[in-house]
């Protein structure tokens, strides 16, 4: 039963891509981006989604349900593997909630439908962590490979992998099988196969300079102010919607039971424990982090790979009402998850909802390319510069018909994004440009940049809900940029004092 509902919910995500009009996040056209030209590695990402997405835009063409289509496929496998995990730790009972569990966790709703590098490294982390529990119930090579082949393809995919590394580090503490199993000739090949499979992402980022890793360090934005003790309430109020209200507290309700319970014998099997090692540092981390500077609700996921397995075991022991929170939870989970859908396949039903925020970034870009390729041509000018690393690749993935070449104007002293590495403005350029700005703080700095500058025109695309996307346009000519030094960033702080 467990297999035909996880195949019926596959079928059902694969048919709401196909019937989805909104375009892809620009994050998404980025990836297909990469996907063009296949490499051990990109500025902000490890090689393995555009990988995947290049395999699936091969076989079934380049439209957006052709882009995203790995996404409900990757869930599913994690959800079988998170399935078959807590069955050999727990009971079928256990797995089979799992993993029905994990295909309808809110999260996971959502994942299914965008093609992202959590879904990419969600498989691959289960995947490992199912290996080592086949690996904790005795010595099997198979398992031993499946593990270093699992942990090297989750490293390719998001190097929040580096969570599952610490997991594996903690267990081989904390649990005696675990211990056996990793620190043994099957361990060490499983981290030699781990270190051969990223092997050409490391020599990649060493020849890059290490963007990759430079960009993750970056993301954490520790150089501003430091102390954000409403960015944590934020943070963790999020993680109720990404695994859900009534699992959450649960969750921390089975982490302290199962601390309650452990006893400090060496060589005593802990399940529940090794469990928590892949959960609780990832939460932890990531809360600190977000009291620090900031953290997206999605950066602790990999922590509900073992703790949704926490949380069935628990829901699935003792009094009654937990098999009432269990049943309501996966209710709950399902029908909003449903609900998402239908919004996302109806632009009047989630504009009648009051939703139209919520899809703004994927709504109206085939009129966007539509208003700035008229412009265009009224100007006679075929060279087009963003200063928005999200209206570009936009522009790239909706207008590819445009007969002309796209630029970006590099606001700071070095690239901070792949646009801007790839394609950035040369100095020096001499021919007329169209600038299409979303950033009218910036219009001056630009002018800086330029001999001749005027507004020539003003875009206003409707995305529902009496929301617009806005762009000022300028004809400009003769790009000189000026050189980002103290100087001119003292001159922009003062424009910027004098604007308050």
């Amino acid at each position: 039963m467990t297999v035909l509902i996880l195949g019926g919910l596959l079928v059902l995500r694969i048919l709401a891509l196909l019937a989805d009009p909104n375009s892809l996040y620009a994050d998404e056209t980025q990836y297909w981006l990469w996907s063009r030209s296949v490499d051990w590695g990109y500025f902000s990402k490890p090689p393995m989604i555009a990988w995947i997405i290049a395999a699936t835009t091969a076989m079934f063409g380049d439209a957006d349900w052709a882009v995203r289509l790995a996404a409900p496929f990757l869930h599913t496998i994690t959800a079988m593997m998170l399935g078959l995990t807590a069955a050999r730790l727990f009971d079928a009972r256990v797995g089979a909630f799992t993993a029905l569990g994990w295909a309808t966790m809110p999260a996971v709703w959502l994942s299914s439908t965008i093609i992202s590098t959590d879904a990419v490294l969600m498989a691959g982390f289960s995947t490992a962590l199912y290996a080592l529990v086949r690996l904790r119930e005795g010595p099997d090579w198979r398992f031993a490979l499946l593990l270093g082949a699992a942990a090297g393809y989750a490293f390719l995919s998001k190097y929040a992998a580096i969570y599952l590394l610490i997991g594996l580090a903690v267990s081989a503490v904390i649990d005696a099988p675990s211990r056996r199993a990793l620190i043994s000739l099957q361990g060490a090949a499983a981290l030699a196969l781990f270190a051969l499979i990223i092997a050409g992402n490391m020599i990649w980022n060493a020849q890059h300079d290490f963007a990759t890793v430079s960009h993750t360090a970056a993301n954490a934005n520790w150089s501003g102010t430091l102390f954000h003790p409403e960015e944590l309430a934020d943070f963790l109020s999020g993680q109720l919607g990404v695994f859900g209200p009534v699992f959450f507290v649960i969750l921390i309700a089975a982490v302290m039971t199962t601390f309650r319970a452990t006893t400090l014998a060496w060589n005593t099997a802990r399940p529940r424990l090794m469990l928590v090692a892949f959960c609780l540092p990832v939460l932890v981390i990531v809360s600190a982090q977000a009291f620090i500077s900031r953290a997206h609700a999605n950066w602790a996921a990999s922590a509900y790979l073992t703790g949704l397995i926490l949380v069935i075991a628990f829901l699935l022991q003792g009094p009654a009402w937990r098999r009432w929170a269990l049943y309501g939870s996966l209710g709950l989970h399902t029908v909003a998850g449903l609900a998402l859908m239908a919004f996302a396949a109806s632009t009047p039903l989630s504009d009648a909802a009051g939703l139209a925020n919520a899809f703004k970034r994927v709504r109206g870009w085939p009129e966007t390319v539509q208003a700035v390729e008229r412009i265009a041509q009224e100007q006679d000018i075929t060279n087009l510069v963003y200063d928005n690393r999200n209206d570009f690749h936009q522009m790239q993935r909706y207008g590819q018909g445009f007969d002309g070449q796209m630029f970006m104007w590099v606001r700071a002293e070095h690239a901070q994004n792949f646009a801007e590495q790839t394609w950035p403005l040369p100095d020096g350029f001499a021919e007329p440009v169209l600038i299409i700005s979303e950033r009218p703080e910036e219009t001056l700095l630009m002018e800086w940049d330029f001999a001749q500058f005027e507004q020539v025109d003003e875009v206003s695309i409707p995305l529902g809900g009496d929301r617009y996307r806005t762009y000022q346009v300028f004809r400009a000519q003769g790009h000189q940029r000026r050189d980002r030094d103290a100087a001119y960033e003292n001159r922009v702080a003062e424009l910027r004092a004098g604007s308050d």
